[in-house]
């Protein structure tokens, strides 16, 4: 049985973009980056709603080809291509590189994929990453907070119909006064 993860960089009040979908305040530290980098490859599988996988795809696979490009861009580029992923869309008509699409229903396929062999899934995309909490499919919770109030946006979590206790398994302190707390869900 493979594991999900949800983890992403958020502002302290709980957002993981700015209204307008901003990013600005959430660009990582050399550090931060290459522990983003580690994670990408150690990934088995990455689950991907459209917006996240648009962004993603339109940057991450000629990143290591642009001028300028540092060894730490060029590594996650290498590795961002490799890590094999799944992308849920009900507009998108396909997917390239090391992708395939499914535009049927997220949470019966991320049920059959977690049921699967193989290694731990990241979920990234706060829809899809919505459902699959609401569905109690979640198992770790990785949260990278970055010390800024956004006032708005894009919330991490979302609303749930009962509590999900945690379990705090694991936390550090990146440059910039950014915190990461990992959490496994308590069955």
């Amino acid at each position: 049985m493979r594991k999900l993860a949800f983890g992403m960089n958020l502002s302290l009040d709980g957002y993981i973009a700015a209204p307008g979908d901003d990013l600005s305040w959430s660009v990582p530290s050399d550090e931060l980056f290459q522990w983003w980098s580690d994670r990408v490859g150690a990934t088995g599988l990455a689950l991907y709603g459209r917006r996240l996988w648009e962004g993603m795809s339109s940057h991450w696979p000629t990143a290591d080809q642009q001028p300028g490009a540092t060894p730490a861009h060029i590594e996650f580029a290498r590795r961002w291509r490799d890590m094999p992923k799944v992308v849920f869309s009900s507009t998108t008509s396909a997917v390239d590189g090391n992708a395939r699409l499914v535009t049927g229903d997220a949470v019966t396929e991320i049920t059959r994929l977690k049921a699967e062999d193989g290694g731990s899934m990241d979920i990234g995309g706060a829809t899809l990453a919505a459902a699959a909490m609401r569905a109690g499919l979640i198992d770790e919770y990785v949260i990278v907070t970055h010390p800024v109030l956004v006032s708005g946006g894009t919330p991490f979590f979302t609303a749930l119909d009962n509590w999900v206790d945690l379990d705090l398994v694991e936390t550090r302190t990146f440059p910039d006064g950014v915190l990461l707390t990992r959490y496994e869900t308590r069955k």
